[in-house]
């Protein structure tokens, strides 16, 4: 009699989503994995071999989402935690679903998506070896005639004392 007195005056639970999704603890500092068993608006049941005592602030992450919450309960591996915002509980439910992790391309996407960037990236690489290549030849030719110019000053004076001596 009393338990049903009891339940008359609480509140009527939320819909909770049986689901099974892994995830990420934390306690303090230290990381696991766990699993959402199940999952509402303002709490998770979880499973997780890291006893988390009744009271303790936890964290947990799924894809981008963060949640912070507290552990209400625990029995065995399972633990009861109610979060001190509103869970995203449809975001992370397609969380799975979302398109940039399917492993399968939608129909008329079989296209190798590569091709245009590797030749354009091989067009780029030839050009830069080509200019190289005219820099090089130029630098080459600019210290040849400066050698030439040198040696022609060092060797003009006394070729041309030479010359004066041979021609008298």
């Amino acid at each position: 009699m009393r338990a049903e007195t009891k339940r008359r005056n609480e509140r009527p639970r939320e819909l909770r989503r049986r689901v099974v999704l892994p995830a990420r603890l934390r306690m303090g500092a230290d990381w696991s994995d766990t699993c959402i068993l199940n999952i509402s608006s303002r709490g998770l049941l979880i499973q997780s071999g890291r006893p988390a005592p009744p009271g303790s602030a936890v964290e947990l992450r799924r894809g981008d989402h963060v949640i912070v919450a507290r552990a209400m309960w625990r029995d065995g591996a399972h633990i009861g935690l109610k979060s001190e915002g509103r869970v995203p509980v449809e975001e992370m439910l397609s969380l799975g679903h979302a398109k940039a992790l399917q492993l399968v391309a939608p129909e008329g996407a079989l296209v190798e998506r590569r091709r245009k960037p590797r030749e354009e990236h091989c067009r780029v690489r030839q050009q830069a070896r080509a200019f190289e290549f005219v820099v090089a030849v130029f630098i080459a030719v600019l210290l040849t005639g400066l050698v030439w110019g040198m040696a022609h000053e060092a060797m003009a004076k006394p070729l041309a004392s030479v010359q004066a001596a041979l021609a008298s």
